[in-house]
């Protein structure tokens, strides 16, 4: 056994302490292959083509000339493709009618999947795609997403909207108010790695070999699209290049099981990064309203807020940004809405953070503006609005340590030293100011099966319909198998992504290792009670299953989150508009920390990417064509290397009552980081920006000087 110390909590054994990667060598190697890079013989490759229209109807696919290019072995489209089921429902409820690709002659949104030319090479489908000649009847299409826009309904379902007490009433009988509106553009996941599905037909059943975020829920999906014995389907995920909540059921997968059911051959199906802008989906754009109601010291009387996003046509997605502050902060009045106008455009979905990402910036830079109103510091502010109970459920906290995370950031800070005052730090040309805005996000678990064996050489293998989608989730389950089991690390084996272990909760929510953790747990239990009944273990070894449905059940209900506290320095030019940011800085209270080389990456990378949200991120969509104008990594920005400061990431002990005391960490980061980064544009310069990213045609627009009260 080993002893290491995190923070101030002396840690024994696997868990608690830094290990790198069990996948790392492969990784850096090149071992470790991706879902489109495997090789199968007899190999085809697919190559979609997209809608060039943003609403209409398919006239004709002229594919006779596509079919005699060299190499070209099929054309799929709506007029000669499989049929598949689309009405049914999944694990995370209806699909997106998109996955039921080929069926009508119906185009939605431009980038709406049309043709699919399967060729020998990837070369030749390409060609042959390109030189397909697709026709349509064009219909007007409307893109055009702003606050208040006609047609914005509020969704029927459960936690859309929630209120307490007499919002009027209460703003009204407030000292101070802050009512303002924020807006978040449109971002894409940008995965490093394109999306990639190889599907063929073996011994009667259909594997495909994928990478997505949980490889139980894809092969599920397919079962019912295709109307399959679920045991007939294996989906295997091994290495995922990012996914960040694009990588579940998408038409390339459908698709590359369609082609391999016609051609009976391996078929390979890889979207480009152009076609991925439009078919995996994306953070909706927001436009949101805040109005908060104080006494004249600060403490809360009204918190309303009130979120709009977009949705496509054809499938409902809300954004959820208003609900960050349901168990952040009380108040007298309490009011949460999400809204939704539907357009002509792919349908948004959950990317890192949903909801709590966009939702953030807004409320953290309204707490922020009611702070320097009340001429309150913004910790003393939030301190002051500290609730003991869910704001709006009433329940108990399972911990909420989020103070404490404050104390401790503000002292790594140098908080103390901060003048509140805006716009008097001066470094060269560069006006320098600092923020802070608080982070949380839920922690969640949901029912997982894992399967761990006693090899007879002395090893134990685990096995778990898991996915690692570049997080460390393999090492995480090998620490906490190695703690469960009172052996090193290196006597375990993981295997994860193939959906033939079982059941198992997807990589997403910041709750898989929480989710596969328990179950791993649980099934080591029962392995140990029967090794103690003692005697040599088979050549087959001695295997024990679990299943924590049951377990979870008995859950008590109670508050269940993360916490953090963001801090951010940023410079700001006020010759060019640049801002550049110096320092950030998260501390986070997120439960046991099982991997603290790992956990770090993982909030650092949720803070870089609040930073690219604050100052980079915006796909721009043209309204005539109905589609983006930078959907690729030239026009598209995000942050790089030279855009990232030191950024430091650390925690405060946060013990926890479930068998793990694991929360999440996967999302948290993000949360909150580009608030901070905002507050401090402020406190440099004097003006509010409420429009992400602040770009520097913004900071120039706004006046780059002090001008106390202006915004942006």
């Amino acid at each position: 056994m080993t002893t290491a110390t995190t923070g101030t909590t002396a840690v024994t054994g696997a868990v608690g302490t830094a290990h790198t990667r069990v996948e790392g060598l492969a990784k850096v190697t090149g071992a470790a292959r991706y879902a489109g890079e495997i090789p199968f013989a007899e190999l085809a490759h697919g190559w979609l083509v997209l809608s060039t229209v943003a609403r209409g109807r398919i006239r004709s696919v002229e594919d006779a000339p596509v079919r005699a290019m060299p190499g070209v072995l099929t054309v799929l489209h709506h007029g000669n493709a499989p049929r598949v089921d689309g009405d049914y429902v999944g694990m995370l409820g209806k699909p997106d009618p998109t996955v039921a690709v080929f069926q009508h002659d119906r185009v939605p949104y431009l980038g709406w999947p049309v043709a699919l030319v399967v060729a020998e090479t990837s070369e030749q489908a390409r060609e042959a795609a390109e030189a397909l000649v697709v026709r349509y009847d064009e219909e007007p299409h409307d893109v055009a997403f702003f606050a208040g826009r006609p047609g914005t309904y509020t969704p029927g379902t459960p936690g859309t909207e929630t209120a307490k007490g007499d919002l009027a009433a209460a703003l009204a009988a407030s000292a101070v108010v802050v009512d303002a509106e924020y807006t978040t553009p449109e971002e894409h996941h940008s995965s490093m790695e394109p999306h990639a599905a190889m599907a063929r037909w073996d011994n009667g059943r259909l594997e495909v070999v994928d990478s997505n975020q949980g490889s139980t829920w894809v092969a599920g999906e397919l079962a019912k699209l295709f109307s399959l014995d679920p045991e007939s389907v294996r989906v295997r995920s091994e290495h995922v290049g990012g996914a960040f909540g694009s990588k579940g059921v998408r038409p390339h997968q459908v698709l590359a099981v369609m082609a391999t059911t016609v051609l009976h051959r391996p078929v390979r199906v890889v979207l480009t990064r152009r076609q991925m802008f439009s078919l995996v989906g994306y953070r909706s754009p927001t436009a949101q309203r805040v109005r908060l109601g104080a006494d004249a010291d600060g403490r809360l009387r009204a918190l309303d807020h009130q979120a709009q996003s977009l949705t496509s046509t054809v499938h409902e997605f809300v954004e959820p940004s208003a609900g960050v502050g349901r168990a952040m902060y009380d108040a007298d009045a309490h009011h949460t809405v999400n809204r939704v106008v539907a357009l002509d455009v792919p349908t948004p979905t959950w990317m890192r953070a949903p909801g709590e990402a966009p939702g953030s910036f807004a409320l953290e830079s309204a707490l922020d503006e009611l702070a320097e109103k009340c001429g309150l510091d913004p910790i003393a502010l939030r301190t002051r609005n500290e609730p003991d109970r869910g704001p709006v459920s009433g329940l108990p906290f399972s911990s909420r340590n989020l103070l404490a995370c404050f104390e401790e950031g503000a002292r790594r800070f140098g908080w103390a030293d901060r003048d509140p005052a805006p716009g008097l730090r001066r470094d060269g040309r560069w006006l320098v100011g600092t923020g802070t805005a608080a982070a949380s996000f839920p922690t969640m678990v949901m029912p997982s099966t894992a399967a761990v064996t006693a090899e007879a050489d002395g090893t134990f293998t685990v096995r778990i319909s898991a996915a690692d989608v570049g997080t460390g989730a393999r090492t995480a389950l090998t620490l906490i198998a190695a703690d469960a089991l009172e052996v090193a690390p290196d006597r375990i084996r993981v295997r994860i992504a193939d959906s033939d272990f079982g059941p198992a909760m997807i990589a997403g929510g910041s709750m898989g290792t929480r989710s596969w953790g328990w179950a791993v747990t649980a099934a080591i239990g029962e392995l140990r009670e029967q090794l103690a009944l003692g005697g040599d273990i088979p050549p087959q070894g001695i295997t024990a299953h679990a299943d924590t449905t049951e377990a979870l059940g008995a859950l008590p209900e109670k508050e269940r989150h993360s916490f953090g506290a963001q801090f951010a320095e940023v410079a700001v030019d006020t010759t060019t508009g640049e801002i550049r940011v110096r320092r950030l800085l998260g501390i986070f209270a997120a439960g046991r920390i099982i991997n603290p080389l790992t956990a770090r990456s993982q909030f650092i990378g949720g803070m870089t990417w609040g930073l690219s949200m604050a100052l980079h991120e915006e796909a721009i969509r043209d309204q005539a064509s109905g589609g983006h104008v930078n959907a690729d990594f030239a026009g598209y920005h995000f942050a790089a290397h030279a855009d990232v400061p030191l950024i430091e990431a650390d925690w405060v002990d946060d013990p926890d009552d479930d068998p793990l005391g694991i929360k999440g960490i996967g999302e948290i980061g993000i949360v909150g980081t580009a608030a901070a980064i905002a507050n401090a544009v402020w406190h440099a310069t004097g003006v509010r920006h409420r429009n992400l990213p602040i770009r520097p045609d913004r900071v120039l627009l706004a006046g780059g000087e002090p001008a106390g009260g202006r915004h942006a």
